[in-house]
């Protein structure tokens, strides 16, 4: 998270740009591969939740919201706890119900790390694709909302053939969802 990484004196690089700087691609290339339910939750997908409680084997599926993901990285430290978990429910409903949807993924879009000391999508445009972020192609959103799961071991500059081929069904789910109509409502 960034502010670990800033206190460690960690190399950063970040650059905020408004939604409108961020391309629609990204947005709906990463709503598919995070949180295909955001525009319609207020904060937690249930159904994901519930799923995820089910599974026979721990942290096999990940339930966690863009939402709940931004209040994560904005004010809490990384690790699992109780109090963690607790602590980003109480401010994930502080986010949904002072921002709205459109508000929560631009920041969550400037804020996410995408690579090793990446964070934001106007950062790793430029350092990946040598592009602003409003410029990027539904491919290339693809394959920096594909690392996300694992921005220090996965990239979107070499992609791997695991990060192409989830890049490739991120873009078959953004099929699914209409596009970058999906984030009209937002």
């Amino acid at each position: 998270m960034l502010r670990e990484r800033w206190l460690r004196g960690a190399e950063i690089r970040r650059h905020w740009v408004p939604w409108s700087g961020i391309s629609p691609h990204l947005a709906i290339a990463v709503v598919a591969a995070e949180d295909q339910r955001f525009p319609g939750h207020r904060g937690f997908d249930l159904e994901s939740i519930s799923k995820a409680l089910r599974e026979r084997r721990p942290r096999q599926r990940g339930a966690s919201t863009i939402s709940q993901q931004l209040a994560k990285n904005l004010f809490l430290w990384p690790g699992r706890s109780l109090v963690r978990k607790g602590l980003e429910g109480y401010l994930t409903l502080l986010l949904e119900g002072l921002w709205p949807k459109r508000r929560i993924l631009e920041v969550y879009l400037n804020v996410v790390e995408f690579g090793p000391g990446i964070f934001g999508a106007a950062a790793a445009s430029q350092l990946f694709f040598d592009k602003p972020a409003r410029e990027l192609t539904p491919g290339e959103a693809a394959l920096l909302a594909a690392v996300l799961p694992g921005p220090k071991r996965m990239s979107a500059a070499r992609p791997s053939r695991y990060v192409r081929e989830r890049a490739a069904a991120i873009e078959r789910a953004v099929a699914g969802l209409g596009g970058t109509r999906y984030l009209a409502r937002l």
